[in-house]
């Protein structure tokens, strides 16, 4: 068995324009102040990272490192979830994702789709410079628009959509192999790899791809009613990263899984700070432990009531308190006997 890293954070949604969540430097020393270990990185804000320069420059990823390293803090991965989202846009969406790309290619669709390849190719690059094996992301949707089929979808509409999809993706899981990055699919309603069943679709379709793998949060698991312990136990062998994010899920008679359009704090379903929803880490961490995961746990934030910077507080402590440093050896070494194979033989009657 293996010990999982950590505590570590992932900082998206703690970016921003003021001190100390301005710079790489300083949230790294902020990050490290509350006891966290590690930071993931996102790659589309500049303000923490230069994802083209770090594709094409070593020497800026190891400026990277070592200035993070100043504060005692590893870079965990990078992440294209907004990038990775653009790899595959409905037209249904079009308008609203054309803020996640650069000015130059919004109201393009072809553009802005050949733009978030390349970014995500470079993340990839900038990870092998980085020494860093696994990259977070989004498969993107094609096929999310159909997911309550009312009216009746045509035949063969979803296995359509997740063709495309594998299309578009395996050219980047190939680029990821040769670099030797896991390329880690965060299964999350409004993406087509929302559930198990939509990875194993897809998953097929990239022929078994070796670095099509997953970033596990149960988070997502618990709005949408799925079995997450279970999950584990299914795809022991592909899941490559964690998001340590609660959540909860508290249906009445107005509302359940789909939440009447209501507002985060309204829903029936919603995300929480750590030990404030209902997922049971004991349980997450006992299994990644059992399955000798050995990759980071990375606070993800979203919490529909908490101020973020009391959740970041209070999450390394609870991340750090649930890492299981596992055993070397059995606890009833104590009593072995010290037999062999011919006393084996004798106790069973073997001649």
């Amino acid at each position: 068995m293996k010990t999982l890293k950590g505590p570590a954070i992932f900082l998206a949604q703690f970016a921003g324009d003021e001190a100390p969540f301005d710079s790489l430097d300083a949230i790294g020393r902020w990050a490290a102040s509350l006891g966290y270990k590690g930071v993931q990185i996102p790659s589309w804000d500049k303000r923490l990272f230069d994802v083209e320069k770090a594709a094409e420059s070593k020497d800026y990823c190891d400026e990277v490192i070592g200035k993070l390293a100043g504060h005692g803090v590893q870079v965990t991965e990078l992440s294209t979830h907004l990038q990775g989202q653009l790899v595959a846009v409905h037209p249904a969406y079009d308008e609203m994702f054309d803020g996640f790309a650069v000015p130059e290619v919004r109201g393009n669709p072809k553009a802005r789709q050949e733009w978030a390849v390349k970014q995500v190719k470079a993340a990839i690059k900038a990870s092998q410079h980085m020494g860093i094996n696994a990259h977070a992301t989004f498969s993107g949707a094609l096929a999310w628009p159909f997911v309550y089929p009312w009216p009746q979808r045509p035949a063969g509409l979803i296995e359509t959509a997740f063709d495309e999809l594998a299309r578009r993706w395996t050219p980047i899981l190939n680029a990821a192999d040769e670099a030797g990055v896991d390329v880690c699919y965060e299964i999350h309603p409004g993406e087509d790899l929302f559930d198990g069943a939509t990875f194993e679709m897809f998953l097929e379709r990239v022929k078994n791809h070796p670095r099509a793998n997953i970033l596990y949060d149960p988070s997502h698991f618990v709005l949408q009613q799925l079995d997450y312990l279970d999950f584990i136990d299914i795809y022991a062998d592909r899941i490559r990263m964690f998001h340590v994010k609660d959540a909860e899920f508290n249906p009445t008679g107005r509302q359940g899984v789909y939440s009447g359009y209501q507002g985060w704090v309204d829903r029936a379903g919603r995300f929480r700070s750590l030990g404030d929803g209902q997922v049971d880490f004991g349980a997450i961490f006992s299994k990644l432990a059992a399955i000798d995961f050995d990759g980071w746990a990375v606070l993800e934030w979203e919490c529909a009531l908490k101020h973020p910077e009391d959740g970041a507080r209070e999450g390394a402590e609870f991340i750090k308190n649930h890492i299981i440093r596992v055993t070397e050896k059995a606890f009833d070494d104590f009593a072995d006997g010290g037999t062999d194979e011919a006393a084996n033989r004798r106790i069973l009657g073997i001649d």
